[in-house]
């Protein structure tokens, strides 16, 4: 079966029919109010580019130290508009989101520190950063920076008596995972993110907050920064990457963090005043301007999936009415055969190694075995669209990013065609 056969309506199976016609009726309910988002945001990120006068010669890139690198410097500053901050750091030498996650906590807490993740556990990425799995390999705990966390309530908000009760002494900084991850709940909204930073800012001013801002960024037309948060990192391959980045990733908050950050980056004393650009400063400020547009699509594709899985009978979260401030779109598939068909069907949308089977392995950083579907220009740019998950119960894919809607809308479809050709629809 390929992306080539059974796509129109007349061809589809009657419940796939009938589930993608559902779909495509709730997701025009919210074309309106998400065409109003976009155009928000893009005009929040050209008046950034036009606020910092973006030239041709940003686009050049330097090499060897990558010293007095205008184009790196203003990029800098057209993302701490955009965030909402004083300061930005976005570099291609980030590897990953958590990478740059794991610069800005070793930037700012020191041994003795105490950090509180306030969204329950971190995503798997972060468990070895912090010392919940690994022994030995330089995490925070090995360096003397304890840890601990309070859930998520029931509604998913956060549980201020057992904030109150967590915090310490040695509290220096709150975690906050503004995406789902792989979890089965909301994502933070904004709103949320300002309440507690109106909060902790008022009560307890020593303490700093972090948010993990990845799959978040442009999904809301205001960004933590906006509401004081005063750290947050991501990815440069997840929104803000608009699936033209190569790499990279960035941290954004008060001009000292940043700073610091940028000291934990190279080494002290260097910080951020070196770092070439090589080929690729072109592509980091066009994807940026084009993020608003892509964020816009994946959205649109990720209310299309809950709303025609929901239609199969699957359970989804988000549900395809809810309120969205991440790109991620949970299927809980509740077996694995379910699950690897899934990814195995999705697949076959993508533009890059559509004949390619996604099976389940290990991967880096986490500790159950990963099935990823994707077939991406950039490697692992959920940008561009993709589905993974951890291969334990209840059996959960997480698909996000989304090139365009209609990219999103034929993966889900071929996925759901797997499952019926498997005989598990």
């Amino acid at each position: 079966m390929t992306s080539q056969v059974l796509l129109t309506q007349e061809e589809l199976p009657e419940r796939i029919r009938k589930a993608r016609v559902t779909a495509e009726g709730k997701l025009r309910e919210q074309l309106e109010v998400l065409q109003e988002g976009f155009e928000h945001n893009h005009a929040k990120v050209l008046r950034a580019f036009q606020a910092e006068k973006v030239s041709s010669y940003h686009l050049q890139g330097s090499n060897g130290y990558g010293l007095g690198d205008a184009g790196r410097e203003t990029l800098d500053r057209v993302m701490a508009r955009i965030l909402g901050t004083e300061a930005a750091l976005v570099r291609g030498q980030f590897v990953s989101g958590t990478h740059a996650i794991a610069v800005a906590l070793f930037a700012v807490l020191r041994p003795g520190d105490h950090l509180l993740s306030v969204t329950g556990d971190p995503y798997d990425t972060l468990e070895e950063v912090i010392g919940l799995r690994g022994q030995g390999q330089g995490s925070l705990l090995d360096f003397g920076v304890s840890y601990s966390s309070i859930s998520l309530g029931p509604e998913g908000t956060i549980q201020y008596a057992l904030l109150e009760q967590a915090i310490r002494p040695e509290t220096r900084l709150l975690l906050v995972q503004r995406s789902r991850g792989y979890a089965w709940r909301d994502a933070l909204s904004i709103a949320q993110i300002s309440e507690l930073v109106d909060y902790i800012h008022r009560l307890h001013p020593g303490i700093l907050i972090f948010v993990d801002n990845c799959y978040g960024e442009l999904v809301e037309t205001r960004e933590p920064g906006d509401v004081g948060a005063d750290l947050m990192a991501g990815s440069l391959i997840k929104n803000l990457g608009g699936s033209l980045a190569p790499t990279g990733g960035y941290i954004a908050g008060r001009r000292e963090l940043v700073e610091l950050a940028g000291q934990r980056l190279t080494a002290p004393g260097i910080g951020g005043e070196v770092g070439a650009t090589l080929e690729g400063q072109r592509l980091f400020f066009q994807g940026l301007f084009f993020s608003p547009l892509t964020v816009s699509e994946a959205l649109k594709g990720a209310i299309f999936a809950a709303a025609f899985w929901q239609a199969l009978g699957f359970e989804v979260h988000p549900l395809p009415e809810s309120a969205r401030s991440d790109l991620i779109q949970a299927v809980k598939l509740n077996s694995k055969e379910k699950m690897i068909a899934f990814c195995q069907g999705l697949q076959k949308g993508s533009p890059v190694d559509a004949h390619v089977l996604p099976i389940p392995a290990g991967m880096p950083g986490y500790g159950d075995e990963v099935i990823m579907a994707g077939g991406t220009f950039v490697q692992g740019a959920t940008s561009e669209f993709s589905a993974d998950g951890p291969l334990r119960e209840p059996y959960i894919a997480y698909q996000q990013g989304g090139i365009s809607y209609a990219y999103v809308k034929l993966g889900n479809i071929l996925a759901a065609l797997q499952l019926w050709q498997d005989a598990l629809l």
